[in-house]
């Protein structure tokens, strides 16, 4: 998908500035930081502690999770990031993989962190890639996704400082993971995350203990 290697290429090239600019973000965002540890807590209480961060980027995250009390490990497309995960993190797992296509078998999971890493997904491509997550999910598991949300009723397109990005109404979101067999049951919205005016959004679903196929 010409997109997933524009976006592999993009963020290789800026490994450095983005690990230096974000690792430790989280300290100035107490919003995004407490929403973090009440994923965490609601996993531990699953009995399942192993967890992805999905997009984990130079692997802040992933140590945050880990240091949170989880059995945590990071995917990324980019090689460069998953390089500067391991160096910085030398005791976690990182790999390279796409979110479409995770290297965990079925129902193996009891957390999903997407940190912002599903915001260059074409909407049409988000589906089967909720779906994904859900197959890795454990009945009784969590997903927590942030993003940029707007008030609009479609996505929107916009130039993210590395590559191009979507924002998403919270509602059209919830739908798509719904759809995809999640329930949604807690939703935060804090200050505007850039001069563009997008909030920052977090929404926290679970997988039932079943499906509603049955499985």
């Amino acid at each position: 998908m010409e997109h997933q290697e524009r976006t592999r290429a993009a963020y290789d090239g800026v490994v450095d500035l983005y690990a230096s600019k974000f690792a430790n973000r989280l300290e100035t965002h107490p919003f995004s930081r407490n929403m973090i540890g009440t994923f965490a807590e609601l996993v531990r209480g699953t009995g399942n502690p192993r967890a992805v961060d999905v997009g984990c980027g130079p692997g802040h995250l992933t140590a945050m999770l880990h240091d949170l009390g989880l059995d945590a490990f990071g995917f990324d497309l980019s090689p460069g990031m998953v390089a500067h995960a391991r160096r910085a993190h030398p005791a976690l797992r990182f790999e390279e993989a796409r979110m479409e296509a995770l290297p965990v078998e079925d129902g193996a999971l009891g957390g999903v962190l997407a940190h912002y890493s599903m915001i260059h997904i074409p909407p049409g491509e988000l589906p089967a890639l909720l779906a994904e997550q859900v197959r890795v999910l454990a009945p009784g598991g969590l997903l927590l996704i942030s993003f940029f949300a707007t008030d609009g009723p479609e996505p929107v397109r916009f130039d993210h400082k590395v590559t191009p990005a979507y924002s998403w109404p919270a509602d059209r979101l919830a739908e798509l993971l719904a759809g995809a067999g999640l329930v949604t049951f807690a939703r935060l919205f804090h200050d505007p995350a850039s001069e563009r005016g997008f909030l920052d959004a977090h929404l926290l679903a679970r997988r039932p203990q079943e499906l509603s196929d049955g499985s």
